[in-house]
């Protein structure tokens, strides 16, 4: 087999990788920022200034845009705001930055569901023995509060179905569209939609502190910047299932950084349920964690 062959997986799988470890580092970034920024100011800014400069690298690929498809990326941005606004909302009132995590990557289990929904696609069998086993995962995660769910839980299963929307928007879109164009649309978009949005609705700061910008600074150009770049340039080099299959491990990442970082605990519930949740993951993906592990 060709070297080149050989090579192009493993630098998307290792590309990939990295992609995971700076989106977990983003859930960071994001939360000691809200410390000093509000919601949706930061999470505007944050996207806005990701978008302006990706633009310099989707430069000539924008100016080949019609007026149609611009306001088709654009329309999909819209849909990004609205997901990350449940988002941040949920990261903003969470406790617990590992459950959060595994709470929204309930959104890639739901992607088939949600296709089946909108669009009539017939999701695999697996689609159908994983999800009792999230709804298990997510039910210890509500026992854990109390026998109830809390506002950041909710936040975050909500934010969990917009963005499986999202996905299946983005994978009939992309087909039409170019990959880095899209995703400058859609972020600049979610900077001036959630920018106006806090405008009319946050009290603004009248002063930032350097370690607020320092944490602002790391969520532009790490962790989303650098991060949807090299996401893109992975995806190009191998199928959106086998990227999805790496992607899961950003919830993994997340939780091991906030025990790092924050000292964060599991419960033996919240253990339960976070790894009923990943196992639900892997069985709605078995077919190409198995290609994954099994590829020569």
């Amino acid at each position: 087999m060709p070297d080149s062959i050989v090579r192009a997986p493993l630098r998307a799988d290792l590309l990939l990788l990295l992609v995971t470890l700076l989106a977990a580092s983003g859930w960071i970034f994001s939360k000691e920022a809200l410390n000093g920024l509000p919601p949706l100011l930061f999470i505007g800014t944050r996207f806005l200034l990701a978008g302006v400069i990706l633009a310099a690298f989707a430069g000539p690929a924008l100016r080949r845009l019609s007026r149609n498809d611009i306001l088709t990326g654009a329309g999909v941005g819209v849909l990004f705001s609205a997901a990350l606004t449940l988002w941040i909302m949920g990261l903003y009132h969470s406790r617990h930055l590992g459950e959060s995590a595994f709470i929204n990557s309930l959104g890639i289990l739901l992607v088939p569901v949600m296709a089946r929904l909108l669009f009539g696609d017939r999701p695999p069998r697996t689609t159908w023995i994983a999800l009792p086993v999230a709804l298990a995962g997510f039910g210890l995660l509500s026992l854990n509060a109390g026998f109830r769910i809390e506002p950041g839980q909710w936040l975050m299963a909500c934010s969990a179905v917009l963005f499986s929307l999202l996905i299946n928007t983005n994978s009939r879109v992309v087909h039409r569209l170019p990959a880095l164009p899209l995703t400058v649309l859609q972020l600049i978009t979610v900077g001036i939609v959630l920018g106006l949005a806090s405008l009319a609705t946050e009290p603004w700061p009248t002063r930032i502190g350097g370690a607020t910008l320092g944490w602002l600074a790391a969520s532009v150009l790490l962790a989303s910047t650098l991060r949807f770049f090299l996401q893109v340039h992975a995806q190009g080099l191998t199928t959106p299932s086998h990227a999805a299959v790496i992607l899961m491990l950003e919830a993994v990442w997340t939780a091991l950084l906030a025990a790092a970082w924050y000292r964060e605990t599991m419960t033996p519930l919240q253990l339960a349920g976070c790894a009923l949740i990943f196992a639900a993951l892997l069985i709605n993906r078995w077919y190409w964690v198995r290609r994954l592990f099994t590829r020569r």
